[in-house]
């Protein structure tokens, strides 16, 4: 502990320093195999992380350990708040681990576990103890986070939604042909939030399922366009639907998904049809997609570690879990590329691809 705290104390002037040079707000991406673990820092040097990446991984503490090597990138020496979205394995799975290695100041969900399971055991022996070492907050559409420069506000949690915020209020007329899907108890209560940085807008909405994603947008919407869509449930079909993915007039979306996760033709063409979008970055090629509806490979982060020498044409199915003889979705624990955004006040923000260096820079609308 003594050498620990000798270590963060050298650290500090060095983070100082850095944090004084800050213009942008920076977001990183971390691929953490189809979950969510989503970084980012202010132009002052606070910092929000949204969720913590999968559990029951090989090798023990991959997800934790991406996400320190973004946390450490970005010449972090904590964590101010850390958003839980909601109680599923791939959102909450590093987190353990992660608190070990760096404080965390706030920890903020959307209230108590709904769903029986590892959820349940995780919110119960777990989570208490974690959330101990910090404050602890339970997040009500309306709140806001106090950032230095940055407006960010909870738009869903727990199943509820804000009222409209200012620059909403338009007839979505989507509405009309909405298609209800059902989903499981936790995905809808995620918490969800909408970030303001000078021109630059955002939104990550977790896991917020299609008949939430109805009750934010319909029949006019809550929340108004953005540049940057996050947090797309991993591109699954049971959200990304035409009544958030067409109004909210994203320019950029990145898709948080797995090689066999998410990426169905439902969400590609629901997202691709969207009004006013130039780009759609991934974390993986997703066998979901195949070649009919994926992204070229420079906007894709990741590769596998034993790639195919034959890219699949048509999409496939998901297969459901737990089916005997289903061969598990193709490995990739080695090293793991991020997807970083750079914003500006302005409105400029520049979105670049840590595997292959690709970067393209999105100017102000007028």
């Amino acid at each position: 502990m003594r050498a620990l705290a000798c270590l963060v104390a050298l650290m500090i002037p060095a983070v100082a320093a850095a944090a004084q040079n800050r213009t942008t707000l920076d977001i990183y991406v971390i691929d953490v195999e189809g979950g969510n673990a989503t970084l980012f820092v202010t132009p002052a040097g606070e910092s929000v992380l949204i969720d913590t990446g999968n559990t029951g991984e090989l090798p023990a503490k991959r997800d934790s350990d991406r996400i320190i090597d973004a946390i450490h990138d970005a010449g972090l020496t904590q964590i101010d708040h850390l958003i839980l979205t909601h109680y599923h394995g791939d959102h909450f799975g590093g987190m353990a681990d992660l608190v070990k290695q760096i404080p965390v100041r706030e920890f903020i969900d959307h209230g108590p576990n709904m769903q029986p399971g590892g959820g349940a055991d995780f919110y119960e022996k777990v989570y208490p103890q974690l959330y101990a070492t910090g404050k602890h907050t339970v997040a009500k559409p309306g709140d806001r986070i106090a950032l230095k420069g940055v407006d960010w506000r909870i738009v869903a949690s727990n199943e509820e939604v804000t009222a409209p915020l200012p620059g909403a209020g338009a007839r979505n007329p989507e509405c009309a042909s909405f298609q209800p899907i059902d989903n499981n108890i936790e995905d809808p209560r995620s918490v969800a939030s909408y970030i303001t940085f000078g021109r630059f807008r955002t939104v990550h909405l977790g896991d917020l399922t299609r008949n939430m994603e109805f009750k934010l947008m319909c029949p006019t919407t809550r929340l108004p366009p953005v540049d940057l869509f996050l947090g797309m449930h991993h591109g699954q079909d049971s959200s990304n639907s035409p009544v958030m993915d067409h109004p909210l007039h994203a320019r950029v979306a990145i898709m948080n998904n797995g090689t066999r996760k998410g990426g169905e033709p439902f969400t590609m063409m629901s997202i691709h049809s969207a009004p006013g979008l130039e780009d759609l970055w991934q974390m993986h090629f997703s066998l979901l997609s195949g070649q009919e509806y994926t992204q070229p490979g420079m906007f894709i982060a990741n590769l596998t570690d034993d790639n195919s020498a034959v890219m699949p044409i048509q999409p496939i199915k998901a297969p459901v879990p737990g089916t005997p003889g289903v061969q598990p979705p193709p490995a990739h624990n080695g090293k793991a590329y991020w997807i970083k955004v750079s914003a500006q006040q302005d409105g400029t923000f520049t979105v670049t691809n840590q595997r292959n260096g690709f970067s393209k820079t999105y100017s102000p609308h007028n």
